[in-house]
């Protein structure tokens, strides 16, 4: 039986020969990247160009370069060959390569035109990297202005095909059915969060090796667990040597990546352990379980910190059906879920882009080489953030890459340098620099260690020097992770003989290896620069403002000064973890880059003696490494800063009285008044919001004799305020919203202003005779009457006088009577005569 994307290569063929752009839709298992490739080799419109397969994983393009070279029955590197980091295997015969995403990225970079290629192949667009993302809008761009003749093909499992359609201008879209046979979901009891997920993963692959009887997919979110998983199965399957453990990511040696793809021998199962490398792109013989732990690990970019965290994330609904989907590839399967029902419906439906949530250092520098300013004038099905590009940007201006010029963003000659590096811009720019100061291959050791899985399996030590030791004596660390550390030596070596094109230092600085090491990270990461926090103890903070600990004691808890390579932990933590660092020489630093300090004077206000300091500082962003007394103080400067003072501890510092609250109200009333009219108001804003915002406008002039906290309180802030009211505002205040109002008695009443509406708080018998409610700004607001008892306690609020005499004052009369009988309390208030007294004279 023949697979189910063979169905559609014809109109595929008809499609591409139609139109510059298709998508293929096809589920995992339609055979889309073993055999679209082959079929489209022949076609007339190519031309006898090259056909770029771009494939998201090291593994999984090798994988497909096999299987294409042995459908043609030749092995790798004639018709069908492969480039991936570190491994080359292509030849002058070459028509079918197959490269990772950052592959392309340089292919672009070298020329954007793309000569000799003909049709570029986005396989498992739908996993949504950030190197596809961006190499299918560089593609699109270069389709549009340079070639139009290029074919861009996006094949997808599970992406919305429509939207990528509309992106590549509403290109056609050809849709393959699926061999998928069914797959029986088994929703176990989910393990507690908190709690260890391992022995609940242990207890599912036991129960699938018991109920099925093939071998068994695992999938887990990270390394650790995978080798954790592993050790505990070791143990539990001991008494079973049919059963074969096969661990399965992305840095494992090929070997081993081999033992796990490949169908285990007759008589034997496998159960591979395997990260979201296993979704998709992979064929895994034998398989018809999988056992889901619903769980992944990916990487996190916070603008606000600058800093990139691995979080571990519930899975979507798309990936978790791509999990499924892989025990029903061969017939039948079964998969097992930790967790339940009700949870999977509570799944987002598609795992986030990553270019929704990764540093866009790289993407920036690449943008600005290409002589974009705008994102927007490439095509994304996600546009790149606004917050993460900024802080890609100002991250490549500090490290000399880029140049601001207005509002436009320029490469400079370094970042050019730095571009052609296969790298982070943050290594590239150290190895650059690194070369320049003689320690060229020092420098590019430092980034192979920080570039790959840490080496050193285990070992609950942050010194990245111990890392570097082994360059020298490899067989002094039991815990080596082999691997890991092949790929190292190897990446070290290629990225040293990069730099030999690149110019080296005349005169190199000496320096001890170990200051080498630091200075050498501070160029990477000057913005972990960190500074420990007293005189002892596990907490630092970093040049970026940001706050780092060590979580175990650590050797290098005595250094006053560190460079951090490796962050982690949550993002409500307020500690990041400090993983990998190095102690930095600050005077070997400043030797090598004294233009990374700053000069800075600055007014600060000490809490503990409440006054006002004024220093010299020396600092490394935010860290302060020297600093000296300003005797004299730049007045302008120094009020400003008293300023900030009021700012943050409010305008209750000031010498507030209630007669300027009640001032204040007062204004507010009138202009309010105005706006609801919906006339502008020649009543300024003085609200204690507008007024916070404007203390260097209104209050600065009036600070030159307040140099502690308690002169503030010395302020004739009447005089201050009174004068914010031009005239001749200060008598129609008077006028429209009087302090006081005069009652029939001949008593002058307090208004209270501060209240919702204006309050006179009268007692009952100053108003005997009043028909008529009082009212202010011109008869525009009724006073809100609180009449009150001879004990001053309110009998009534109203706003209608009249109504209360006609109506309630009857029953208060009679309350009254009994209380108060030798006050006057008269049958019709209308007639009677108002007193202060308990009765009038009369």
């Amino acid at each position: 039986m023949g697979l189910p994307v063979e169905q559609v290569l014809e109109e595929l063929q008809q499609r591409l020969t139609e139109h510059p752009s298709v998508v293929l839709q096809a589920p995992p298992g339609a055979g889309k990247t073993s055999l679209v490739p082959l079929a489209l080799l022949q076609a007339d419109w190519l031309q006898g160009q090259k056909i770029i397969l771009l494939e998201p994983r090291r593994l999984a393009a090798r994988a497909a370069a096999e299987r294409l070279a042995e459908l043609l029955g030749e092995p790798v590197g004639q018709r069908v060959g492969y480039r991936i980091r570190l491994e080359s295997r292509v030849s002058a015969d070459t028509r079918i390569e197959v490269v990772t995403e950052g592959i392309l990225q340089r292919l672009l970079q070298a020329d954007p035109e793309l000569p000799g290629i003909g049709l570029v192949i986005f396989d498992e667009f739908h996993e949504r990297s950030l190197d596809a993302d961006l190499g299918l809008a560089l593609c699109l761009q270069s389709q549009q202005l340079l070639r139009d003749d290029l074919r861009l093909l996006v094949m997808s499992a599970t992406l919305d095909g429509a939207a990528v359609s509309q992106l590549l201008n509403h290109a056609p879209v050809v849709a393959s059915e699926g061999r998928q046979y069914p797959v029986t979901v088994n929703y176990l009891s989910p393990y507690q969060p908190g709690t260890a997920i391992e022995p609940r993963v242990v207890q599912a692959v036991q129960q699938a090796l018991a109920e099925t009887r093939g071998s068994v997919l695992v999938f887990l979110p990270g390394v650790g667990e995978i080798r954790r998983v592993e050790s505990l199965l070791a143990d539990a399957l001991e008494r079973q040597p049919d059963i074969l453990l096969a661990p399965l990511y992305g840095d494992l040696d090929f070997a081993a990546q081999r033992r796990a793809i490949q169908p285990a021998v007759t008589g034997q199962r496998k159960v591979v352990l395997a990260t979201s490398i296993a979704e998709t792109s992979l064929t895994i013989e034998g398989i018809d379980s999988v056992v889901d732990a619903g769980l992944a690990r990916s990487a996190v970019f916070d603008p606000v910190s600058g800093m990139t965290r691995l979080q571990t994330q519930r899975v979507s609904r798309a990936a978790a059906e791509q999990r499924a989907g892989r025990a029903g590839r061969l017939g039948p399967g079964y998969c097992y879920r930790l967790w339940s029902e009700q949870q999977q419906s509570q799944l987002a439906a598609q795992t986030p882009a990553e270019m929704l949530q990764a540093d866009l250092a790289p993407l920036a520098l690449l943008l600005a080489q290409w002589g974009i300013q705008d994102p927007l004038e490439l095509a994304w099905l996600d546009a790149p953030p606004a917050a993460a590009l900024q802080q890609g940007r100002e991250l490549l201006e500090r490290l000399g890459a880029l140049e601001r010029r207005g509002e436009s963003w320029l490469i400079t000659e370094h970042g050019q340098a730095m571009a052609a590096l296969p790298m982070h811009p943050r290594l590239a720019h150290m190895l650059l620099r690194g070369r320049l100061l003689g320690y060229g291959e020092l420098a590019a050791q430092l980034a192979a260690l920080i570039s790959e899985r840490d080496v050193l399996r285990g070992v609950m030590d942050a010194d990245i020097s111990r890392r570097l030791a082994l360059f020298s004596d490899a067989r002094s660390e039991a815990g080596i992770d082999r691997g890991a550390w092949q790929r190292v030596k190897q990446l070290a070596a290629q990225w040293h003989r990069m730099l030999a094109s690149h110019a080296a230092s005349i005169a190199p600085i000496e320096l001890t290896e170990s200051a080498a090491v630091g200075v050498l990270l501070a160029l990477a990461y000057p913005d972990r620069i960190a500074q420990r926090r007293g005189d002892s103890g596990s907490d630092y903070r970093l040049a970026n403002g940001r706050a780092a600990a060590f979580g175990d004691v650590d050797a290098l808890q005595q250094q006053p000064w560190l460079v951090i390579s490796a962050l982690g932990g949550h993002r409500q933590q307020r500690n990041a973890r400090i993983f990998q660092a190095a102690a930095l020489d600050l005077d070997a630093l400043l030797h090598c880059q004294p233009d990374l300090l700053q000069v800075q004077d600055t007014l600060e206000w000490d809490a503990r003696s409440e006054t006002l300091l004024a220093e010299r500082q020396q600092r490394l962003g935010a860290l302060v490494v020297s600093r000296e007394s300003l005797p004299e103080l730049d007045p302008e400067q120094r009020n400003r800063a008293l300023c900030a003072v009021v700012r943050k501890q409010g305008l209750n510092l000031l010498p507030w009285i209630p007669v300027l609250r009640q001032w204040q109200a007062r204004v507010a009333l009138l202009r309010s008044l105005e706006l609801e009219a919906g006339a502008d108001s020649q009543w300024p804003d003085l609200s204690d919001v507008t007024l916070l915002d404007s203390l260097e406008d209104w209050l600065a002039p009036y600070l030159d004799n307040v140099s502690r906290l308690s002169h503030f309180a010395r302020l004739d802030l009447a005089s201050i305020l009174y004068a914010l009211l031009p005239w001749p505002l200060p008598q129609q205040l008077e006028l429209q919203a009087p302090t006081h109002w005069r009652v029939p008695t001949g008593s002058r009443i307090r208004i209270d202003y501060l209240a919702d509406n204006p309050v006179l708080a009268v007692r009952l018998q100053e108003l005997f005779g009043s028909r008529e409610t009082p009212r202010i700004a011109g008869g525009r607001v009724s006073l809100t009457l609180h009449l009150l008892s001879p004990a001053q306690r309110p009998l009534q609020i109203t706003q209608d006088l009249v109504g209360f005499w006609q109506g309630s004052y009857a029953e208060v009369k009679k309350d009254m009577k009994g209380r108060y009988p030798k006050h006057y309390w008269p049958d019709d208030p209308l007639q009677a005569e108002p007193t202060r007294r308990a009765r009038p004279r009369t």
